[in-house]
C-alpha cells in the first residue's frame, strides 16, 4: 500500500467515526426529550385523575350549571386521548401540537368553572373541593415545570439537528424536527392592567 492509499482509508475511516459520532449524538438527545415528554404524561395523568373529581363535588352544589361540567369532563376526554396518543410518540410533532390544543381546551373549560364556581360559596368552604384545587394546583405547578424542562431538551435536539454538517446526517437518517409543548392559558394574551387608585 502506498501512502495516498494510506490516507484515503484513514480519512474514510475518520469520516465514518464523525457520522457515527454525530448519529450517536442525535439519538441520545431524541431519547432525552422524549424522557422529559415522559416527566410531563406522569403529571397530565395525575391532572386528568384530578378533575373527575372535582365534577363531581361540584355537581352538589352546582346543580344549575351541568353544561359548564359537562364541558370540563368532554375537554378532559379530548385531554386524556391526545396524551394517550403523544405519549406513544413524542417526536411526532403533529401529536405534540394536538395535545397542546386539548390541554388549551382544557385550561379553558377549567377557567370557566372557577369563574362560576365563585358564585356558589358553599362550594368553595367544602374542604373536599380545597383539597381538590389545592392538588390540582400543585399538579398545574408540576406540569409547567415539566413542561420547561421538556421544551428545553426540544431546543437542544433541534440546534443540534440544524447545526452544520449535523443537519445532512440528521436528514440522512431521519431524524426529524418536533414541536414544542405549548399550553394556552386563558389569560395568557390578556393585556394586563395596572390601576394606582
Amino acid at each position: 500500500m502506498d501512502i495516498k492509499t494510506i490516507i484515503g482509508l484513514v480519512v474514510i475511516v475518520g469520516a465514518i467515526f464523525f457520522v457515527i459520532g454525530i448519529y450517536n449524538k442525535l439519538v441520545s438527545l431524541k431519547n432525552r426529550f422524549k424522557n422529559s415528554f415522559a416527566q410531563i404524561d406522569v403529571q397530565l395523568q395525575r391532572r386528568h385523575d384530578l378533575i373527575p373529581n372535582l365534577v363531581e363535588t361540584a355537581k352538589t352544589y352546582m346543580k344549575h350549571e351541568q353544561e359548564t361540567l359537562e364541558k370540563v369532563m368532554a375537554a378532559r376526554s379530548q385531554a386524556v386521548s391526545a396524551t394517550q396518543q403523544a405519549s406513544g410518540h413524542p417526536e411526532d410533532g403533529s401529536l405534540i401540537k394536538k395535545l397542546s390544543g386539548a390541554e388549551g381546551m382544557l385550561n379553558k373549560a377549567l377557567a370557566n368553572f372557577y369563574a362560576v364556581s365563585e358564585n356558589y360559596p358553599d362550594l368553595k368552604a367544602n374542604e373536599t373541593m380545597q383539597q381538590l384545587m389545592e392538588e390540582l394546583t400543585s399538579t398545574e405547578n408540576k406540569v409547567a415545570f415539566s413542561r420547561q424542562a421538556y421544551n428545553d431538551s426540544v431546543m437542544t435536539y433541534h440546534t443540534y439537528r440544524e447545526q452544520f454538517p449535523n443537519n445532512f446526517v440528521a436528514g440522512f437518517f431521519a431524524f426529524k424536527e418536533t414541536e414544542l409543548f405549548e399550553i394556552e392559558t386563558p389569560d395568557a394574551k390578556q393585556a394586563v392592567k395596572v390601576s394606582f387608585n
